[in-house]
């Protein structure tokens, strides 16, 4: 394992240097990047200059929705993100070079193409926390509020991340399956950017209990902000994220394997 993360660290070395050779083009992309994923942020301003609150959650509040998931999610892309070019090597073969290589065939998968500009994303939600903390008065939270918010932005990565690496395993299969891997992570983080107040009964269940992306800021976030459970969970849920994250990774761990055993190359 360390030797590959040595390989991984090398590999996106490689391409981050790749990417600074040309500052001035890193630079418009990064601001590209940041600008494009504040229109998010931009639809949710407009909609408080006609509203006063939403789903009874005020725009700091929702802010606050917004940065943790936003930053869990821009993180686990940043590290992850190339996960969903599996289905493209499975097609065309070049699958079969990784497996070569003295080094595990996920992180090479994982680093590569990596993309610096992404950075871009991540500073913008942070931002946007930053400015919720702000709004909401964070400096008389308790200890035990601040140190959700940590926990809330590193166990939502790994969620996001397991959700990466399960849909890249479950492309070994389908082989064109990078959209359906895209719904549950931009569709997941788009979701979670609002209060669960606004989508039904349903929905809530189903991403607390089937993919459980109210675990990256939804079920922690309503403790932190005083807000009772839609769902009248056990309070020990508000804290379950790391663990939720835990068994996440290990499901996507095993599918992964589970996957890349079964695979057959192209036959050509």
């Amino acid at each position: 394992m360390v030797d590959g993360l040595r390989a991984y660290a090398l590999i996106t070395g490689m391409w981050v240097r790749s990417t600074l050779a040309y500052r001035a083009s890193f630079a418009m992309t990064v601001v590209a990047n940041f600008a494009v994923t504040a229109l998010d942020f931009v639809a949710i301003m407009i909609m408080f200059g006609h509203v006063d609150a939403l789903g009874g959650f005020a725009m700091a509040e929702v802010a606050f929705l917004y940065g943790t998931t936003s930053a869990a999610f821009g993180l686990a892309d940043l590290l992850l993100g190339s996960m969903n070019g599996v289905g493209q090597r499975v097609r065309d073969g070049t699958l079969d070079v990784l497996l070569v290589r003295p080094v595990p065939v996920f992180l090479q998968v994982a680093a590569d193409r990596f993309a610096l500009r992404r950075l871009g994303r991540v500073s913008q939600a942070l931002l946007v926390l930053g400015w919720s903390l702000v709004q909401l008065d964070a400096a008389s939270w308790s200890a035990g509020q601040w140190l959700m918010v940590p926990m809330m932005v590193l166990s939502g990565t790994a969620i996001y991340g397991a959700l990466y690496a399960g849909g890249a395993a479950f492309q070994f299969w389908a082989q064109d399956a990078a959209e359906v891997q895209n719904s549950f992570t931009y569709g997941g983080n788009t979701l979670l950017q609002y209060p669960p107040t606004v989508f039904g009964a349903e929905l809530v269940r189903g991403v607390t209990f089937v993919v459980p992306l109210a675990f990256v800021n939804w079920v922690p976030a309503l403790r932190v902000l005083g807000r009772d459970d839609p769902l009248g969970l056990p309070g020990w849920v508000d804290f379950a994220s790391p663990a939720v994250a835990l068994v996440c990774c290990a499901g996507a761990g095993l599918a992964w394997r589970a996957g890349l055993r079964g695979y057959r190359s192209t036959g050509s």
